[in-house]
């Protein structure tokens, strides 16, 4: 008789295949703090996934400083497609519908490709996963939404803030030097605000904006932002009516493309009277700006300063070694010919409180020349070891509370949408919509400062290396410089320090600081 014994399955050899898992994440901008949320959203999904045993992490896909109306342009988001077709990808994760497209037409789309693929999209803030839907009903309202939600949030915002600027319950997020922000309301610090009064009464006197920061540098003291007071700097605190106690509301605007301008008039402006304490009189606010129209007529400038400081690219960004001046461009007239040279700002001033003499505008040239062909041969000594130190540090921990504050205030933003579409519809009094919005304003101002703090901890190096990795794909090229190019001076130096007639500092951006023999 047959005898038939079973053999048990071996369970230390079956293991369940695991889910091929992948993210996208996107920032509708390039700029430094958008692509540090995005390094936050990296980190976010990298966790999430990987903390899933069932799931395997294949990877991130993103895209950068594009808006997401059009799929054609975003080639993270084709590549994962592609990688999609190629079996590589079973199942995604998305932040939002509005995050993975704004056309409705192009999500399904993309839906329907990827469903018929077997791969199914998780948007974590609707809580949609494509796999389980009976129907592409839901889907399809939602990316509807999503699509004109940029345009109904934006309009929606400029509606409250309308109403705000009218009825003067604005809140002055970043008050100017001088006040703070308490609670929403602006107080005087009593420190600032003598300062304040200083450079009205110096101004009064006669003194102009650059002797005025000099004055207070000399003294040690700092601006708002914790820097060197400029001319730039005192003439914004001679300019800015808030120190009347009044507020001017809507100097700026943004467009139907969400670009910001001046207004000049072609938006309503609001006067807000006795907005806060103030801290100069309204007559000494009227009579320095007299002076100042009529510094500027004299100087034949008008108001549009900018153009005439930044006409070389030299300017402004020539820092002296002993004083910390700003050199300034001159025309030296010789027997053996004209040449241009930079002088210190200070020593034009006075000989005694800085001695640095001028130094020539081709001898600058000639030492970045010389600097950057030095990179060119060296950059595998120079530049490389140092991007390998910048890519090693760890950010994770920072990344992932920059992307845990990022909710939060999309949350907060969400809420604040909610009550100003009440308060249109009529549904809240006007003292129930500002007592709540304000709570929601200081709350967002919290966040949005803890933000701030991460992102200048983290952004630094992440700068760096973007900067780093520019440089690098130049001198890589092996092309030797023969003449000088503002463009690329522009594109890779910060600053120059000069430490004497013999040498100067080349400061990047990618944080090297370079010196070079200066040749007069």
């Amino acid at each position: 008789m047959k005898k038939i014994t079973k053999i048990g399955v071996n369970e230390t050899l079956i293991q369940k295949k695991k889910l091929k898992v992948a993210a996208y994440c996107r920032v509708s901008t390039a700029s430094d703090e958008q692509l540090i949320s995005l390094e936050a959203q990296k980190a976010h999904y990298e966790n999430y996934i990987r903390s899933n045993d069932e799931w395997e992490y294949v990877g991130l896909y993103y895209d950068e400083g594009i808006t997401g109306t059009k799929k054609d342009v975003r080639a993270g988001l084709l590549s994962m497609i592609a990688d999609c077709e190629d079996g590589k990808i079973e199942f995604i994760i998305t932040k939002s519908i509005s995050r993975f497209a704004r056309n409705t037409t192009d999500c399904l789309e993309m839906v329907r490709k990827l469903t018929d693929l077997g791969i199914s999209i998780y948007f974590e803030k609707e809580n949609i996963n494509t796999g389980s839907m009976e129907s592409e009903l839901m889907l399809s309202i939602l990316s509807s939404l999503a699509e004109s939600e940029s345009v109904s949030i934006s309009e929606n915002s400029k509606w409250s803030v309308q109403k705000r600027f009218q009825n003067g319950t604005f809140i002055i997020a970043y008050p100017p030097y001088g006040y703070d922000n308490d609670n929403g309301t602006m107080v005087i610090v009593p420190e600032q605000a003598e300062v304040v009064k200083e450079i009205f009464a110096s101004c009064l006197a006669g003194k102009g904006t650059h002797a005025i920061a000099k004055e207070l540098n000399a003294r040690g003291l700092k601006t708002k932002k914790n820097g060197k007071w400029g001319a730039g700097a005192v003439n914004a605190i001679l300019t800015n009516e808030k120190y009347t106690g009044d507020v001017i509301f809507q100097k700026t605007y943004s467009d139907s493309s969400f670009n910001r301008h001046r207004n000049y008039g072609e938006r309503d402006r609001f006067l807000c009277e006795n907005h806060h304490e103030p801290i100069i009189s309204r007559e000494d606010f009227d009579r320095v700006r007299a002076v100042l129209d009529q510094r500027a007529m004299e100087k034949g400038n008008g108001t549009d300063t900018y153009r005439y400081q930044n006409r070389y690219c030299f300017s402004g960004k020539i820092k002296c070694g002993e004083c910390g001046g700003t050199f300034k461009r001159r025309q030296h007239y010789k027997p053996s010919g004209d040449y241009v040279a930079w002088t210190c700002g200070t020593h034009l001033e006075s000989k005694k409180d800085c001695s640095m003499l001028y130094i020539s505008d081709e001898g600058i040239k000639f030492a970045f020349l010389t600097m950057m062909n030095k990179l060119v041969y060296g950059h595998n000594a120079i530049l490389k070891p140092l991007l390998r130190t910048l890519r090693g540090m760890d950010d994770k921990d920072r990344l992932l509370r920059i992307q845990k504050l990022e909710c939060q205030m999309e949350e907060n933003t969400d809420k604040k949408q909610t009550l100003t579409s009440l308060m249109a519809a009529g549904f809240l009094e006007p003292a129930v919509f500002n007592k709540e919005n304000n709570v929601l304003v200081v709350e967002e101002q919290r966040l949005r400062s803890e933000k701030e703090q991460l992102l200048n901890s983290v952004g630094g190096d992440k700068v760096k290396v973007k900067e780093l990795q520019r440089l690098m794909s130049f001198t890589t090229k092996g092309e030797i410089l023969t003449e000088f190019e503002d463009e690329i001076f522009l594109a890779f130096v910060d600053s120059i320090t000069v430490e004497s007639r013999k040498k100067i500092i080349f400061h990047l951006k990618c944080g090297l600081n370079l010196a070079e023999r200066l040749v007069m």
